[in-house]
């Protein structure tokens, strides 16, 4: 489904009202989990995100009182040209608000393959608005991501060692963002070192101009913490492009606040969202390790299903299954649905559904939140990008509030419709071991 086509099933139309004043920043986050990360990020600093799913369809407007407006799309592992189609739409969008800067945002695993999407996109923006050069910047040291030397790091270990080298979609099996990047566009990629980011932003805007003059388009910066990115934040005010992960959103700041200012509050005063009452549900298809794990602690204390296409080869009797066990089982205590799995045993489905598998199970995951919704469930707590994608589509969700996080960059999201719905969506590696059950149950946080 293209993302600027309306979702089949009604929740959150019609909630976006009259453009604001001044929108500061405008946001194209390549999935939907990357989306809310990157909210709460300018959340943190200052500014008031709005998120808007599904594209930018021209007879909406930004939510009334955002300063940075969030367009979530399906573009990760889209075809290049559908990736670049859809984020130049948004940009177009962003004009008509009067954006003067966009921030394309992508995972801090730099996913992506050989033919994008984030060189291909990137050139599209920069083509578009005149700009000679930006920065890559991946680095979000909360999340463990961190770049030195150039190459990736996830916590302690280089990005091509990590789990990430497994990954279905988008394998990751070099470390080196110069090296990666280098196959994704025909323009120069050059290195902003450590060194020169310590500098402080002076020397970095210096080395920044003296390699647009050389011609190099792209600069990967290292950053191995808040200080650095800061650093790259300040010496990158006068780009009208920038690139990165929500660490170096963090960084940034609306005119007159400081970066790591609280929060600003909604238009009812309340800095916090205040969640609905009701069944709760989780539905997991991430594969990631920390997935896995959060799954391994959640199912021994939840009652759980999984979705097995070794014990059920038919993918429309599994559906079937699925669903009437979901209906037996909500309206107690919170209940799990997954399909995610290890290497092992995701090549074992691949060999019974084929090509198809991760879209059987993206497919049934959000009938499965359609269903849960309908019988009353008001928290619905998702585990990867792809996934959530397909509950969002599936509930008809345009826009949401972005409330506190339960873990670093995972943060509700409360719909603007009556009855509303509480959402949780939690990129693959992202969150504690007890996250999932944590979010499923208790749905308070911290505030």
């Amino acid at each position: 489904m293209r993302p600027t086509d309306r979702p089949s099933e009604a929740g959150g139309g019609g909630t976006a009202v009259h453009a604001p004043p001044r929108v500061l920043l405008g946001c194209v986050a390549d999935d939907y989990t990357g989306a809310t990360d990157v909210a709460t990020a300018l959340r943190r600093s200052g500014f008031r995100p709005a998120i808007l799913f599904g594209g930018v369809p021209g007879d909406r407007r930004a939510p009334r009182g955002a300063d940075a407006v969030v367009v979530a799309l399906k573009s990760r592992t889209a075809p290049p040209a559908d990736a670049v189609s859809w984020s130049l739409e948004a940009a177009d969008w962003f004009d008509e608000l009067g954006v003067r800067r966009v921030f394309h945002k992508y995972c801090s695993t730099f996913d992506s393959t050989d033919a994008g999407n984030i060189g291909p996109v990137t050139d599209a923006l920069l083509d578009r608005s005149g700009a000679r050069s930006t920065v890559i910047c991946p680095s979000s040291p909360v999340h463990g991501r961190t770049v030195y030397g150039g190459q990736l790091f996830v916590h302690e270990q280089l990005l091509s060692e990590s789990s990430m080298r497994h990954h279905p979609l988008t394998p990751m099996t070099d470390s080196d963002l110069v090296r990666v990047l280098g196959r994704q566009t025909p323009h120069p990629v050059a290195l902003l070192p450590h060194a020169v980011v310590r500098s402080g932003p002076e020397a970095v805007r210096e080395r920044l101009d003296s390699l647009e003059a050389d011609g190099v388009r792209h600069v990967v910066t290292d950053a191995i913490d808040d200080a650095d990115l800061r650093v790259i934040a300040a010496a990158t005010q006068h780009l009208s492009v920038l690139t990165g992960a929500a660490g170096l959103a963090a960084a940034l700041a609306p005119d007159g606040v400081s970066a790591g200012s609280p929060p600003a509050t909604s238009e009812t005063g309340r800095t916090d969202l205040e969640l609905p009452a009701g069944p709760a549900v989780v539905l997991a298809g991430s594969c990631s390790r920390a997935t896995l794990e959060q799954l391994a602690y959640a199912r021994d204390r939840m009652p759980s299903h999984r979705l097995d296409p070794l014990a059920t080869p038919d993918a429309e009797q599994m559906r079937a299954r699925a669903l009437s066990w979901l209906r037996d089982h909500l309206g107690g205590p919170p209940v799990l649905v997954y399909s995610s799995a290890g290497p092992e045993e995701r090549a074992a489905a691949a060999e019974v559904f084929g090509a198809r598998t991760a879209e059987i199970f993206e497919d049934v995951l959000g009938d499965l939140a359609s269903a849960a919704r309908q019988s009353g469930a008001r928290r619905i707590v998702v585990a990867g990008g792809e996934t959530s994608g397909a509950v969002i589509q599936r509930l008809g969700v345009e826009s949401a509030l972005v409330g506190h996080e339960e873990d670093p960059g995972v943060p509700w999201l409360l719909t603007p419709d009556e009855p509303s719905t509480a959402l949780l969506l939690k990129s693959g590696n992202f969150g504690r071991a007890d996250l999932l059950l944590r979010a499923a149950t208790t749905g308070a946080g911290d505030p």
